[in-house]
């Protein structure tokens, strides 16, 4: 059995070096199964083990996986230059801990990212290797025809790729909506794929990665969950 003092644990958690997580104990603000903490030495099994900070629960968690909601106007970058990062949208511990993005979404697109602070996943992820399918809802400035639908399905040409590009789903949803299933994830991919069929984008929100789907998780704009091994699994399925 893996034990480790309650000052290191809080560290690892994110609450600020060791020192400071010291202090944090000796100043009594912190609980451990719902027991006031006095010894910032005392050892701990940190498996699943709850414990509260300013009154605030926590759970152990050896590394963190993230899904938020993410609004328009914040930037995927733990280094944001025009807009706020998206770790903002996050509590102060998940980012001393070193929670990141899983890849990009511009900043006026909206919807379902994955975040960690286990670089081994983020990789996995981001690795065109595993061709995990994203699906996005597009608003287009003209009409959705049949023939842009086709046009997306059969691939249009990108001027700095190889290869046409095309979209592993199409459908319309509506006059001005269409809904698009990539596995690229090239750079503004959805936006310029449209541009190239002649449309323009107004509009984009990723809506599920694999088989995990945002309306599933039932966050509001801006809010965010712990994933679970259920969902997950869900990341390479469809």
């Amino acid at each position: 059995m893996r034990r480790v003092t309650l000052d290191r644990l809080l560290q690892s958690q994110g609450f600020g070096t060791r020192r400071h997580c010291q202090q944090l104990v000796a100043d009594g603000h912190v609980a451990v199964g719902g027991t006031p903490a006095t010894d910032p030495r005392m050892q701990l099994d940190p498996t699943g083990i709850e414990f509260t900070v300013f009154d605030e629960p926590w759970v152990y968690r050896e590394q963190v996986y993230l899904a938020l909601n993410k609004p328009a106007g914040y930037e995927c970058s733990r280094r944001p230059s025009h807009h706020p990062g998206v770790l903002s949208l996050l509590p102060e511990p998940m980012r001393l801990r070193g929670v990141q993005p899983v890849g990009r979404l511009d900043h006026d697109t909206t919807g379902l990212l994955l975040l960690s602070d286990d670089g081994r996943f983020i990789h996995a992820q981001s690795s065109p290797k595993r061709k995990v399918l994203k699906h996005y809802v597009a608003g287009t400035h003209d009409p959705v025809t049949p023939e842009l639908v086709a046009v997306m399905r059969a691939g249009v040409q990108l001027h700095d790729e190889p290869a046409p590009l095309a979209a592993v789903r199409c459908e319309a949803l509506g006059p001005n909506r269409i809904a698009i299933t990539l596995e690229q994830g090239k750079y503004h991919q959805v936006k310029r794929m449209l541009a190239a069929a002649g449309n323009h984008c107004t509009a984009l929100q990723r809506t599920a990665i694999g088989g995990l789907r945002l309306e599933a998780l039932e966050l509001p704009e801006g809010g965010w969950c712990h994933l679970g091994e259920s969902e997950l699994g869900l990341l390479s399925s469809e």
